[in-house]
């Protein structure tokens, strides 16, 4: 019991937690649950919710609890220690989680409770519970023989191991590269942010001296950096040799994933083959809203269609100005960021510089609380009391109550880049789920993770528009963790929702960033307390639909080319992969892609993502929030009673019901109707493409 990974009640021990405790965590839990659970297999009684599923979410959760934090650690606190230790261990839980989903005699039990006298008094959750169980078996081999049921397990472990190293690989090729600036006229036109960061970097990972005004400044692919960099370095070779060096992470000498790549399609397709599936991506359909893979191809082409000329358009008119400010008359990859940067600040007569003083991160927190308490009658407040473990000292750890004061969730917030340790992008994690066990819930505790600027000498951390959105984002991701009233684990919350619709409440929280009083409720100058002035506001609303067909179809890209590398194709060589990339970029894109376009080799939510044979969930989900925020534009969003009134409605379904439902019938009990393409596409500027549905 000394060891921090086995306390399993509670909030982790994370300023405990080590390496060396991870194996001997791992022995003794598969030495406790083994028996467990051959002890639920072996129950001969009739199976009931109570002798069945209980207990085997239970331990389920009993499994999460020790090998969460690990899991966790290994995105935020990274380190070779670390890494080899979970690489190994990982093995293991994969194996037991197998083992679980490929017992025959739960599958049985579970069926029989399906086909059993109990099942008509079972919830709607209970059933979803089940339902899902039997599929999870079905599609971890548990109807599989001997030899194919040995290959399926074999393939599955190599996959865990795949989508580790190519994490790894990605990682490590963000934190080899670094271009140190010892000139002053290469720093010319940075923000003063990107100055300090820059300036920090160098004084970090060299330990030596620089200053923000003088340098050198150490400039790197982690996003805090790399974004501005890209929008307001004026040398265009040094922008080539940055973007160059950006698309091809990962695809070089022995932080190559290429390989992994390839092994990773065939060990899909082959897992997908052994289910009865014609390809991974039809397999991957089987457990989401959509319901074939013709249906993506439709739905993606249909909004294809409604933005590329728009793009092609965009693009043209980049040029334009950038030829009459001086610039090259055709623009290069490298160089669309930068020109476009350049063109939204005469378009909207501001530069990110001038407002980001009014989003500090604290600003914007108590800004997404407020919407929050307006929208769902939650109070979030912040716990900064050393009773609660953090694995780093920037880590903060906040309350949510309800309306009469009692507590019904936490979360943990890390919200800055660490590159040395921490991987990039922002997400939301489960650190607890909600249960309702021996008559006593358990509240929801979520990870929130993202990677904004720190805070630099005299400065605290000052978030850019899109940051601000990021924020939302995962806060909403969170939310739906947090407020679920789902009393079953597996369906309480995220969990058992499907794919392609767990992106609704998080793109719901975006659209508010985009109203006027929420921005006015948070844009304060750090210094002054001064709020942003109503002209900026309004400027930065417009900025939604700048750009928006590019925007559009970029992401469209990333979708397509994630359904097509998962379909009935099947690769031998690395080469056949990126002529097919190619292909898709030649038609989502107005340039031709480089020949050293190796952006596959860091397409993490793919590889080492759970979005494999998914990403299009992003844009299907979109549709879903953007309609569901059109309901608040319906009764007026400057009537606060009816938004307060309608907002309690989403919390009551979309937050509350969970995977415990099906999102279609969810978003059904929230809307009225099903979702229709009209408000994505009018609040984009877009023409519309036509019946999309996402019922």
């Amino acid at each position: 019991m000394k060891n921090p990974l086995l306390k399993n009640n509670g909030l982790p021990n994370f300023a405990d937690i080590a390496p060396k405790h991870v194996e001997p965590a791992i022995d003794a839990s598969l030495k406790d649950f083994t028996p467990r659970l051959e002890a639920i297999e072996a129950n001969n009684n009739s199976p009931t919710w109570q002798n069945l599923v209980e207990p085997l979410a239970a331990l389920e959760e009993e499994l999460h609890r020790v090998w969460g934090p690990v899991s966790h650690l290994h995105g935020v606190k990274n380190s070779p220690e670390l890494r080899k230790v979970y690489q190994s261990e990982q093995r293991r839980i994969v194996e037991f989680s197998l083992r679980i989903s490929q017992s025959r005699a739960i599958y049985d039990r579970l069926l029989a409770l399906r086909n059993g006298s109990e099942w008509t008094t079972l919830s709607a959750a209970q059933k979803r519970s089940i339902e899902a169980r039997l599929l999870a078996a079905k599609h971890s081999g548990v109807g599989l023989d001997g030899p194919k049921q040995a290959e399926f397990s074999t393939l599955r472990q190599k996959l865990s191991q795949l989508a580790s190293q190519f994490s790894n690989n990605v990682l490590d090729s963000n934190k080899a590269f670094e271009l140190v600036l010892s000139e002053a006229r290469d720093a010319e036109g940075f923000p003063a942010s990107l100055r300090e960061l820059s300036s920090q970097n160098y004084q970090e990972r060299h330990a030596k001296a620089s200053t923000p005004e003088e340098g050198p400044w150490l400039i790197t692919l982690d996003p805090p950096v790399f974004v501005p960099f890209m929008e307001y370095c004026r040398n265009a070779s040094l922008r080539e040799a940055v973007y160059r060096a950006y698309i091809s992470r990962a695809s070089r000498e022995n932080l190559a994933n290429q390989d992994n790549i390839v092994a990773t399609l065939k060990a899909r397709r082959r897992i997908a083959a052994i289910l009865g599936y014609k390809s991974y991506a039809e397999l991957s359909l089987a457990e989401k809203m959509v319901s074939s893979v013709a249906q993506v191809d439709e739905f993606s082409e249909q909004l294809r269609s409604s933005s590329f000329a728009g793009a092609k358009r965009e693009y043209k008119e980049l040029c334009e100005f950038a030829a009459h400010a001086g610039g090259p008359e055709k623009l290069r990859h490298w160089d669309i960021a930068y020109w476009s940067k350049r063109l939204q600040e005469q378009r909207f007569s501001f530069t990110d510089e001038e407002i980001r003083p009014y989003f500090s991160l604290e600003q914007v927190l108590d800004g997404m609380f407020a919407v929050a308490k307006q929208l769902f009658n939650v109070t979030v407040k912040s716990d900064d009391t050393n009773a609660v473990e953090r694995w780093h000292e920037d880590v903060r750890f906040f309350r949510v109550y309800d309306e009469h004061g009692h507590e019904l969730a936490a979360f943990f917030l890390d919200p800055y880049s660490r590159p040395q340790n921490k991987r990039g992008g922002a997400w939301m994690d489960e650190c607890i789920g909600r249960a309702k066990l021996n008559g006593q819930v358990i509240r929801p505790v979520a990870y929130l993770v993202c990677n904004f600027s720190p805070p630099t000498t005299g400065t605290p951390s000052l978030l850019t528009f899109p940051e601000v959105t990021t924020l939302f984002h995962e806060f909403g991701h969170g939310l739906q963790h947090m407020l679920t009233t789902v009393d079953y684990l597996d369906v309480a919350g995220i969990r058992g929702v499907e794919w392609d619709a767990v992106e609704l409440p998080s793109q719901f929280m975006e659209n508010w960033c985009y109203h006027s009083a929420t921005i006015e409720g948070m844009a304060r100058h750090y210094r002054s307390g001064e709020g942003l002035a109503k002209h900026y506001i309004d400027k930065l609303i417009a900025t939604r639909k700048f750009r928006a067909a590019s925007a559009m179809v970029r992401q469209l890209q990333f979708g397509m080319i994630d359904m097509a590398v998962h379909g009935d194709r099947d690769f031998d060589d690395i080469e056949d992969v990126f002529d097919l990339y190619r292909q898709i970029v030649k038609r989502t894109s107005v340039l031709e892609p480089l020949q050293e376009d190796y952006f596959l080799c860091s397409f993490s939510h793919i590889f080492a993502g759970g979005y494999a044979a998914g990403y299009y969930s992003y844009k299907w989900a979109e549709i879903m929030s953007a309609d569901a925020f059109a309901a608040f534009e319906e009764v007026g969003l400057d009537d606060a009673s009816a938004v307060a009134s309608l907002g309690r409605k989403f919390r009551q379904t979309v937050l509350a019901l969970g995977g415990g439902c099906p999102p279609a019938e969810v978003f059904a009990k929230f809307r009225g109707r099903p979702p229709t393409t009209d408000a994505l596409l009018r609040h984009y500027g877009l023409a519309a493409a036509g019946a999309v549905g996402a019922s």
